[in-house]
């Protein structure tokens, strides 16, 4: 009986039938959550870039006195906001006005007569019970400079 035994139980551990089963089950999990976090962090760095070239066209459009951030000719902070939010929207960012600042008389790098455009935003990821580190949504955030040409 004993080696009945001995004998089944050699013959259970020679068994590799399940093996590659049960390691696809253990790796998947990290595999996938690797995936998805490399895809996030992608959108994360990808949604920086926008908030940037955002506040940059944002601090242009002020500095040079462009139409869509005037009235009459005039800087005019509704249109503006309004501007950088069309902006970031085209790129799909929802931005609220009081996300945006801007400031037409700035001083940067130590010098007067600029256009300063700030703009905060926090991601949220499209997975956060599965990355709970993006879950609260980091805050993103984009300064721009411009000078002023305008009279």
């Amino acid at each position: 009986m004993r080696r009945f035994v001995l004998k089944r139980l050699a013959a259970f551990i020679r068994d590799r039938s399940g093996a590659n089963a049960v390691e696809f089950a253990l790796l998947s999990v990290p595999l996938v959550l690797v995936l998805f976090g490399t895809v996030e962090f992608g959108r994360m760095f990808w949604a920086q870039h926008v908030l940037q070239d955002t506040a940059t066209a944002g601090a242009r459009c002020v500095g040079v006195l462009q139409s869509n951030c005037t009235q009459n000719g005039v800087y005019d902070a509704v249109n503006t906001i309004s501007y950088i939010s069309g902006m970031a929207a085209s790129d799909g960012i929802a931005l609220a006005g009081t996300s945006i600042s801007i400031d037409n008389n700035a001083t940067c790098s130590g010098l007067t007569g600029f256009t300063t455009v700030r703009i905060s935003y926090t991601f949220s990821t499209v997975l956060p019970s599965f990355l709970t580190a993006l879950a609260n949504g980091p805050l993103l955030s984009a300064t721009a400079c411009f000078p002023n040409q305008g009279a």
